[in-house]
Order: structure tokens, then C-alpha cells, then sequence
């Protein structure tokens, strides 16, 4: 219990050095360890993945945050944060899928009402960064969306930016906030030798020249070959014509790529791969956007399986294809933001899968 001690005029000092800590902080709870392993943070989620954010709370061992979003009749969105952010580390789940504008606008909006009612800090985990395919200006008067989507999420407030495989790592210089691109590549490795029993016998394939460097690490970790497709398209969305470079006969091919959207170049490079000799092909794919005719495509392509991460909601796709395989990147996010808020290092992650 406190002890009195007279003090040097004469008043009487209070000390509390052997006081129970519970009489000194009475709303303490001292039994609660996720409380107490992650104190001053709140994680929320947008309209577009809630089943991600879902898995990243429960892998950190804390609740989601209550927030509601809706519509008013002339479809402008309205968000309201349901608790206090005060003081708080913020981290608002997001993936640019479904409708990539409305989710777009309603991280926005979650960022600048969490910002304006004193958060912290405001981190925006982008698991598919909406826009990345526009980052370059590759003809007149064509614009950079992407350098406009870092241009809105900086204005709206946020301080923080964690996504996951970048179409282009160098979006990572639009933004003048810290930008941290995680890798599916670590989960990708554990797939393909739990999953392909003659992995060593295989050759890793990037569906286009620009895929290069992210198949010759893949494969450098595997000890395998790679090879590489080169394409050229007349349009977006449509290929003209498809050279393959390497040697895949009597070997398993693995595509890999950081997104598909409508499938048209992935399958012809499956059907390219099995002209060459290939035994059977695999396609790994971070972002499985899979619009327009896609999944039919890949029913009627020559898969063993086509793998995806859930950056992108993927329930439906796999009732419709059942050669769509998924694997879980939600520890990988919910490391992240661990690390990120006990100011660790992320680096880890670029090269091991969280278990």
C-alpha cells in the first residue's frame, strides 16, 4: 500500500513504489493477452474482402473494428466509424476488386474519417492495388492512373501503404509515404513442393518478358530451369502472336504471373507449353481477377490447376472451375501489420511464409 514520506517543505509526499499495480490502474485488464500484445491498434474493413480482413483479425487475435458503409439513393457512399480512433494505429483492409471504383472511393473516405478523428497513424493494406496495370505512359495522352490513385490515397490521409505483389514495383516510387510490397513468392515455393510431386523435374515459365525476374527468382529458389514466352498484343486484353524461349519437353511447365484477368494469355501459353512437349502445366497467379469469359477458358484450357491467392475474393470462381486452386496469404498480411505496428522489420517476409 502507499506509504507516507515527509517532504523537504515540510508537505507530505506519497510513494508508490510497492503499490499492486491493479490499485494503480483499476481499468487495467491484466488477463487479456491479446490486449497486451497489441495495445492502441484497430484493424477495419472495407466492403470489397471482408472474408481476408476476417482471417487477418483472427490470425492477430483481436476483433475487427465496427464500422458501417452504405449507399444514400444517388449511390454517393457514407461511412461511419462505429469507436473511438484516437490515438490509435489504424489499418483499413481494402483489396481493388468487385467494384474497383465504389471500394476505391470508400477507402478513401474510411482513411480521411479515421484521419480527421485523430488517428494516429492510418495504414491502408491494398492486398490487389486497384489501377497498377496503368503506370506508364505508353502512348500520347494516355494517363498514369496508378500515379493518380497514390496521388488520392496520400491527399485522403493516409501514412502508411502495405499491398502485395505489385504489377510494377516502381509504383512504389508514385507515393511519398513508405510503400511496403509483400510477396505471395514465399507461399508460392511451399504450394509447388507440397503440391507438385515431381517439382524438380519441372520449368518455371513467365507468360511475358516483363515477368522475367519474378520467374528466375522462383526458379532459382527451386533449383530449375526457366523459360519465358514472348508476346505481343495488337490491344489491350487480346494477343497477336507468342514465341516461346526455353526447352519444357518431357517437363512439368509452371506459369507464373502476378495477375490474370480475362485468361487469353495464360491460356495460350498453356496450349503453346503443351505443342512444345510439356508433360503438364501449372499456372500460379498472385491476383486472380478472372472478368468476362475467363473461367470458362480455363475449364476449357489444358490446367492440372490453376492457383491463386485470396488478394481477391475466390469462393465463387472456385465453385465455377474446379482446376482453381486457392492459397491463404492472410498471415502473411496479418505479419505485416504485426511487425509494422511493434516497429519490426517486414524484410523477413519477402522470403519465409509466417506459420
Amino acid at each position: 500500500m502507499p506509504s507516507t514520506v515527509a517532504g523537504s517543505s515540510g508537505r507530505q509526499l506519497v510513494s508508490l513504489a510497492n503499490t499492486p499495480v491493479e490499485l494503480l490502474l483499476p481499468n487495467l485488464v491484466l488477463d487479456d493477452p491479446a490486449g497486451a500484445r497489441m495495445p492502441n491498434i484497430k484493424i477495419f474493413s472495407g466492403s470489397s474482402h471482408p472474408d481476408l480482413a476476417q482471417r487477418v483479425v483472427d490470425r492477430l487475435g483481436i476483433d475487427l473494428g465496427k464500422v458501417v458503409t452504405k449507399k444514400f439513393s444517388n449511390l454517393e457512399t457514407c461511412v461511419e466509424i462505429g469507436e473511438s480512433v484516437r490515438g490509435e494505429d489504424v489499418y483499413i483492409v481494402q483489396s481493388g476488386c468487385g467494384e474497383i471504383n465504389d471500394n476505391l472511393m470508400e477507402m478513401l473516405i474510411m482513411i480521411n474519417a479515421c484521419k480527421i478523428a485523430s488517428a494516429a497513424r492510418v495504414t491502408a493494406v491494398i492486398p490487389c492495388f486497384p489501377y497498377a496495370r496503368q503506370d506508364k505512359k505508353d502512348k500520347s495522352r494516355a494517363p498514369i492512373s496508378a500515379k493518380l490513385v497514390a496521388n488520392m490515397l496520400s491527399v485522403a490521409g493516409a501514412d502508411h501503404i502495405i499491398t502485395m505483389d505489385l504489377h510494377a514495383s516502381q509504383i512504389q516510387g508514385f507515393f511519398d509515404i513508405p510503400v511496403d510490397n509483400l510477396y505471395a513468392e514465399p507461399a508460392v515455393l511451399k504450394w509447388i513442393r507440397e503440391n507438385i510431386p515431381e517439382w524438380g523435374n519441372s520449368i518455371i515459365v513467365s507468360p511475358d518478358a516483363g515477368g522475367a525476374k519474378r520467374v528466375t527468382s522462383i526458379a532459382d529458389r527451386l533449383n530449375v530451369e526457366f523459360a519465358l514466352i514472348h508476346k505481343e498484343r495488337k490491344k489491350a486484353n487480346e494477343v497477336a502472336s507468342m514465341v516461346l524461349v526455353g526447352d519444357v519437353k518431357d517437363r512439368v511447365a509452371i506459369l507464373v504471373d502476378d495477375m490474370a484477368d480475362t485468361c487469353g494469355t495464360i491460356c495460350h501459353a498453356a496450349e503453346k507449353l503443351m505443342e512444345a512437349g510439356a508433360t503438364r502445366v501449372y499456372a500460379i497467379l498472385t491476383h486472380g481477377i478472372f472478368s468476362g469469359p475467363a473461367v470458362s477458358r480455363i475449364n476449357n484450357a489444358c490446367f492440372e490447376a490453376v492457383v491463386v491467392t485470396n488478394t481477391i475474393p475466390q469462393e465463387q470462381h472456385m465453385k465455377d472451375s474446379s482446376k482453381i486452386q486457392c492459397i491463404d496469404v492472410s498471415m502473411v498480411l496479418a505479419e505485416s501489420i504485426r511487425r509494422t505496428h511493434n516497429g519490426e522489420s517486414v524484410s523477413y517476409l519477402f522470403s519465409n511464409v509466417p506459420y
